[in-house]
């Protein structure tokens, strides 16, 4: 799929109506015209709200303009939104569009790797609270997730590993032959969308299986319980993909040092991560981590669920009481 087919695309699962499109000021000036005039050729009235990008604009301050904005244009019940961009516009634009009149359509545009692979499927929208990330939210599937990997050009390389971070998360829970792939660093550049369906797969797996995220789909968080509290703690200066690919680090290191996995897991881990070039050190103590996870919305009274990996390719899930927890870091 081309963005600029996205209007026709857009019609088998909307209504002719008004369609309010979400960015950020980085998209904007690439894609947002491509975006609208291809929208309103398929005959949408169509509205635009440019965010500034990053995690700061996933507040209750943004969302609550969002809210006014939705209210003034005015949008129905049979109106949607279109989420163009990276994960922040998604889960904000996803949360708006999931609260808004109660309900309204979404149609997901992904315009960076981590967003193609994971935040864009699966339906979890969310904001920030100052007590941790995505506190405040709501399950509400798109209608429509239009994946176009030629958007990914245009991302400098940074943002690219970023992305790289989910797609080897995938290799590490569920497919041992993917992690063998990205052992080659041309991969990704070679298939594109390759990679990008292969991942989607297996997250659609476990959306299916759990789309409330009450057992099997916490295995999608290998990783991100520890990369949150890195997040939170950096002010969100550490990148979503930066802080899940220390977290991932740290959570097999740990296992490997309780017996929970085998020394080579870790190794084969650490090797792939550094080939990618990410930095794997963590600049806060094991208290300062520890005090943020006590507030993980994966925390069930005294005891948590932590994912851990069993084997290159399986992980599995342990649940822990936060005493555990605080010995274990």
């Amino acid at each position: 799929m081309q963005l600029k087919n996205i209007g026709n695309e857009v019609l088998k699962v909307q209504d002719k109506g008004t369609l309010a499109v979400f960015t950020d000021d980085i998209v904007a000036p690439l894609y947002l015209d491509i975006c609208v005039r291809s929208l309103e050729g398929a005959g949408f009235g169509v509205v635009t709200y440019t965010l500034p990008h990053g995690e700061e604009s996933k507040s209750g301050e943004t969302y609550l303009k969002l809210m006014e904005f939705l209210a003034e244009v005015p949008l129905t019940r049979t109106d949607g939104i279109v989420a163009l961009g990276g994960g922040a516009v998604g889960d904000i634009a996803g949360f708006a569009a999931a609260t808004f009149l109660r309900g309204i359509k979404v149609i997901q545009v992904p315009t960076t790797l981590l967003a193609a692979v994971d935040s864009s499927v699966g339906g979890k929208t969310a904001i920030n609270l100052k007590a941790g990330k995505n506190l405040a939210g709501a399950f509400h599937q798109p209608v429509l997730v239009f994946q176009d990997a030629e958007l990914l050009e245009s991302l400098p390389e940074d943002t690219v590993r970023d992305g790289m971070a989910e797609v080897i998360k995938y290799g590490m829970i569920e497919d041992a032959e993917l992690f063998e792939i990205l052992k080659d660093t041309d991969a990704l550049r070679r298939d594109p969308a390759g990679i990008i369906a292969r991942c989607v797969g297996i997250k659609y797996k476990f959306v299916e299986e759990d789309e409330f995220d009450m057992g099997v789909r916490h295995l999608l968080n290998f990783g991100h319980t520890i990369a949150h509290a890195i997040e939170i703690l950096s002010d969100f200066q550490i990148s979503h993909g930066s802080a899940v690919a220390k977290g991932m680090n740290r959570i097999t290191k740990i296992s490997a040092d309780m017996g929970w996995c085998g020394s080579d897991c870790f190794d084969q881990l650490h090797a792939m991560l550094l080939s990618y070039g990410f930095d794997l050190s963590i600049p806060y103590t094991n208290d300062e981590i520890y005090e943020i996870m006590k507030s993980d919305k994966k925390r069930k009274n005294n005891e948590i669920d932590i994912v851990i990996p069993e084997k290159i390719g399986t992980c599995v899930r342990k649940r822990i009481t936060i005493e555990e927890l605080r010995n274990i870091l």
